[in-house]
């Protein structure tokens, strides 16, 4: 799984997600991408399963970028715990994912073949997503 070798917090606050992407919200490596069109948190695993998904597919052809790092940590108190006495331990991580957000790019594969995997790696994730190409280039 991903996620950062050392951090300076252990523990961070849960913050906002509002407003749109800024930056990485184009494709910059890559012939084909997936860009998040809703903002949410996608957890390591959910990351590392969307990347096998693509993969898979592509059976070990062409070049695949991921342009998102869980940094974030998500702490959890444990079960039937009664509340207070502070905050739980750092449990997992995630990356904040803003809309506009390019998550994966895709080259050296047929367009075809490139939207197919990136499809199947959408269903792995639980925000919306569109599947983007150089070629067309629209404005989010």
């Amino acid at each position: 799984m991903l996620m950062p070798k050392r951090v300076k917090y252990r523990k961070v606050q849960k913050g906002r997600m509002s407003g749109k992407a800024t930056r990485g919200n184009y494709i910059a490596f890559g012939e084909f991408g997936l860009q998040a069109t809703e903002c949410g948190w996608l957890t390591s695993r959910q990351i590392e399963a969307a990347r096998i998904a693509m993969t898979r597919h592509i059976k070990r052809g062409g070049k695949i970028w991921i342009r998102i790092f869980p940094h974030k940590s998500i702490t959890k108190k444990p079960a039937e715990t009664r509340m207070g006495k502070g905050k739980g331990a750092p449990e997992d991580w995630v990356a904040v994912i803003k809309p506009g957000v390019v998550l994966y790019e895709i080259e050296g594969v047929a367009k075809e073949v490139a939207a197919e995997a990136l499809t199947l790696a959408a269903h792995k994730l639980p925000i919306r997503t569109k599947f983007l190409s150089r070629d067309i280039i629209d404005e989010y």
